[in-house]
């Protein structure tokens, strides 16, 4: 997804809330918006999440399946929370079955299920906003844009939305957002924007942590027949020393119960085992 070159004012005479925005969002990204109150963070969203159109610039290669929580819940619609998910549900492409079953899962989720039948006047703010989240995670959005989301939900909700964004992020999903809450998710952003006198700055990107090492394990046999071809983990195999009738084999760990039982299977002797430096 990329924006060019993007503006944003209200009225065709209004001031520029934003001028002149470039930023791409790839498959798999976690981005944070920051910047001051009244800056345009909301605006930005917004034209992210396709709610507002652009008045300059283009938007491409937006997913096509967005969702979007705004700051401010519309809690006056004549529904209840279930009737309001499954209606949004549809409008996002489920059947009727799909949405009512995925309402009821994310209802259970973050708590509410004793208010699937409330009427969303009725509903407490925290309830509303559980609502509000919920609506946005119901058909697996490739797009999710998250303003305040976290906002008047408890702690377990907290939780589990936190849960939510990663999922969508390690599923390729792209995910934006703003909270007022410097912790929340805290180093785990992959970009960071900021924005401030109706421009963007940014990215300020996060390198990802190298895989670290898979452990290996060594095996030190003797006395068996040759071993088949083919075995999985590529190990390494190696004389020990000049007895031709002794091998060390290294292979990564998780392949080592594979090996042990071939060797085993071949009529050799473990004399040793080896994992990470630590002889067991």
């Amino acid at each position: 997804m990329r924006l060019e070159g993007v503006g944003r004012r209200y009225g065709p005479r209004g001031p520029w809330v934003l001028r002149e925005v470039g930023l791409v969002l790839p498959a798999g990204t976690l981005a944070r918006v920051t910047g001051g109150n009244g800056s345009g963070k909301s605006t930005l969203l917004r034209l992210l999440a396709g709610v507002d159109a652009p008045s300059a610039g283009r938007i491409t290669a937006r997913p096509p399946r967005t969702a979007y929580v705004p700051e401010r819940f519309p809690a006056a619609l004549p529904l209840t929370a279930t009737g309001y998910l499954v209606h949004l549900g549809r409008v996002q492409g489920l059947t009727g079955r799909d949405a009512a079953a995925r309402a009821g899962e994310w209802l259970a989720r973050f708590d509410a299920t004793p208010y699937a039948g409330t009427p969303l006047a009725e509903l407490s703010k925290g309830t509303s906003q559980k609502v509000a989240v919920a609506q946005a995670l119901l058909a697996d959005p490739d797009l999710l844009v998250l303003d305040e989301a976290w906002t008047g939900l408890d702690t377990t909700a907290r939780t589990e939305l936190d849960h939510a964004v990663r999922a969508r992020v390690a599923a390729g999903g792209r995910v934006v957002f703003v909270d007022h809450d410097p912790r929340r998710l805290a180093g785990e952003a992959d970009a960071e924007y900021r924005v401030v006198e109706g421009g963007v700055r940014g990215p300020e990107r996060r390198p990802r942590p190298a895989e670290p090492p898979r452990p290996r394990v060594r095996i030190g046999a003797s006395g068996g027949a040759p071993l088949p071809p083919g075995l999985p983990g590529a190990p390494a195999y190696a004389p020990a020393g000049s007895d031709a009738a002794r091998l060390t084999v290294t292979v990564d760990a998780t392949h080592s119960d594979t090996l042990l039982r071939a060797l085993l299977d071949a009529g050799w002797h473990i004399e040793a085992l080896t994992t990470e430096g630590v002889r067991v």
